[in-house]
């Protein structure tokens, strides 16, 4: 039976849900599962950890940790490891974890496969060139082995009420070459994209943003996450923290509404995780139409509101 180690990411207090997708497939995987988990106060989370299946979760927790940043969770993530000893180590593709895979990869000079998606067997699955294609992987060197995997890869299982066998780990030096003084977040919505279960997405086809006013009622009314194309970002009609795609977020909600979205190939690598596309485009030639589940082809300016009326409707009954 092999062991994996799984990093946890904190958000908002709480264990991310792609932490939470790791430590469910870990178990579903049949292996020994141990967390680690690095911040500034564990709260109890370490409890939520043992919880999801984590035998023993390694704690690093200091208000110095408060914060990321790369040379200290580095160095307590690489104490973790030669403490828990693991066959693999698995981290979330997300901007903390793009950041922190190589470096642990090279720390401990083994070799990392990134933005997996799916597990088939010892072949590791991961898209390429803007998601046209699907790679399969896999690792030539005995030894530890580093994955890290794209968030929506895997269901959640549910929870049982547990105490975390937890084993305290030292607290790392601060990085005197790279202090971080503060950290600005610009105001996207309450909603991440990452997490969010469902998705409303704008693109140029709103044309400014009175359009893109227009459509946020919709993602208002369906308590989803509202994202945007890189045109709209580029524009400055939605913030940049927004925008879904190869160069932005990537995503897999339950749900994806492309609102005014051509369907770039860029633009198709962050969200065709989506387990339903809805796309609303005047186009009928749109290429988002060859991904999407539902389309309606017509002007959005008039469709839009037509879906947030019946959508409220649709709450109004539910209350």
């Amino acid at each position: 039976m092999i062991k994996i180690l799984v990093l946890a990411e904190v958000k908002n207090a709480e264990i991310s849900k792609p932490t939470l997708e790791l430590m469910s497939q870990a178990i579903r995987s049949n292996a020994d599962v141990e967390a680690v988990l690095i911040g500034g106060d564990d709260s109890g989370l370490a409890d939520v950890l043992a919880g999801h299946g984590a035998a023993t979760v390694y704690v690093a927790a200091d208000s110095s940790l408060t914060t990321y940043s790369t040379s200290p969770y580095t160095a307590a993530l690489r104490e973790a490891v030669e403490k828990s000893n693991p066959d693999q180590l698995w981290l979330s593709a997300s901007e903390l974890g793009r950041d922190l895979t190589p470096r642990i990869a090279a720390r401990l000079s083994v070799g990392a496969i990134t933005d997996v998606i799916a597990i088939d067997g010892g072949s590791l699955k991961r898209p390429a060139m803007a998601s046209k294609v699907i790679q399969e992987c896999a690792f030539t060197h005995d030894g530890l082995k580093i994955i890290s995997f794209r968030a929506g890869a895997f269901e959640v299982s549910p929870s049982q009420a547990c105490t975390a066998n937890k084993v305290v780990l030292a607290t790392p030096e601060a990085d005197l070459r790279a202090v971080i003084k503060e950290v600005l977040a610009e105001s996207g919505g309450s909603i991440d994209l990452v997490d969010a279960q469902i998705v409303v997405s704008v693109g140029r086809g709103v044309k400014g943003p009175e359009g893109v006013e227009l459509v946020r009622p919709l993602a208002d009314a369906l308590g989803a996450g509202f994202g945007a194309s890189r045109a709209v970002c580029d524009e400055g009609w939605m913030p940049h923290n927004t925008q879904i795609g190869q160069t932005g977020k990537t995503i897999s909600p339950d749900v994806y509404f492309a609102i005014g979205i051509s369907g770039a190939i860029q633009h198709l690598a962050g969200m065709m995780g989506s387990k339903l596309i809805v796309a609303v485009n005047n186009d009928e030639d749109a290429h988002i139409f060859k991904v999407a589940d539902y389309g309606i082809v017509g002007d959005l300016f008039k469709v839009v509101p037509i879906l947030t009326e019946e959508i409220l409707k649709i709450n109004k009954e539910k209350s």
